[in-house]
């Protein structure tokens, strides 16, 4: 399980970065979506990987914290989520304004000569 995980982390990172550097403004709000996946899930990670463990403490009853998975990774990729899908809907708004302004999408304003 961890090598998969491990696996998805790197391609995600690995393809964001490369998209990042491209020249198309897309192609960049696209490579930064892949790069907070990336980041998501390797905070997600964080919290111990534990399958069919129960999500709720039993009341009185002995407390095992290795039996159980963190809540606070959770809830940092619940909030990073929504502020990655908000700032990804800003990126598109920036990325019209500025095709209309200039006419093109390259990220340094102007086309390749070829």
């Amino acid at each position: 399980m961890e090598l998969i995980l491990s696996l998805a982390i790197g391609a995600l990172v690995a393809s964001g970065t490369w998209l990042v550097l491209r020249p198309r403004s897309f192609q960049v709000i696209v490579g930064l979506c892949l790069l907070s996946y990336g980041v998501n899930l390797f905070i997600f990670s964080m919290g111990r990987l534990r399958m069919a463990a129960p999500p709720i403490l039993s009341k009185g009853a002995e407390v095992d914290p290795a039996a159980y998975t963190d809540p606070i990774p959770q809830a940092l990729v619940l909030t990073a989520i929504v502020i990655s899908f908000a700032t990804t809907a800003l990126f598109l708004v920036v990325l019209l304004a500025a095709r209309g302004f200039s006419g093109t999408d390259h990220v340094d304003g102007r086309e390749r000569d070829l």
